[in-house]
């Protein structure tokens, strides 16, 4: 024993001789050490799951301000056409060398000669009103590509007058032709979806 009165554990010591440590002591320690550690887990599963959300809550915004930029890029005519080649591989000054693909370079190519019959097919199909052209429906394919649910969208549709069978085929045919010059109200470019 020391002048504490707490038995010395050593080479030379007997352990026979020395008293065990009170089972309720070690309960006590146990106890505490068990609640302590659940606690730290506790506060750090807490923590892990606000991190996540926000990174979540960043990726969809990126994911929304993606589809915008898409839907923008989608609207310049022209565009489809434009292919350049690769260059090689750009050097970032912040990380590893990238690689740049056709699709990422945009360039101003002159667009190849068309035949007279290619230009006549095309008026025909352009004159040809597709629920994609129309613009009482363009404004519920835009809210389809910026990732508003497709069942809100429906209800809308129904709520506005329109067939919400025809958001799943953007190519079908107008069904009622007459009223794309203006006599439905709901062609305005306003959106009454947050009524």
């Amino acid at each position: 024993m020391d002048e504490d009165g707490l038995p010395i554990v050593g080479s030379g010591i007997d352990l026979t001789k020395v008293p065990a440590i009170q089972q309720k002591r070690i309960v006590a320690f146990l106890n505490q050490f068990i609640v302590h550690t659940v606690r730290f887990l506790n506060r750090f599963s807490t923590v892990c799951e606000e991190k996540l959300a926000n990174v979540s809550l960043r990726i969809q915004k990126i994911e929304t301000t993606l589809s915008i930029l898409e839907a923008k890029l989608s609207s310049i005519p022209g565009l489809e056409d434009v292919r350049i080649e690769a260059v090689g591989p750009a050097v970032d000054s912040n990380g590893p060398a990238m690689v740049t693909s056709q699709s990422q370079i945009p360039a101003a190519t002159s667009p190849p000669e068309e035949t007279p019959d290619q230009q006549r097919a095309e008026a025909v199909t352009e004159n040809i009103p597709t629920v994609s052209t129309d613009p009482r429906y363009a404004r519920y394919l835009k809210m389809v590509q910026v990732g508003v649910p497709v069942m809100a969208i429906k209800n809308k549709m129904i709520n506005d007058g329109l067939d919400p069978s025809l958001l799943d085929t953007p190519n079908a045919l107008v069904p009622d032709v007459g009223k794309k010059d203006g006599d439905d109200d709901s062609s305005s470019g306003e959106s009454s979806f947050s009524d």
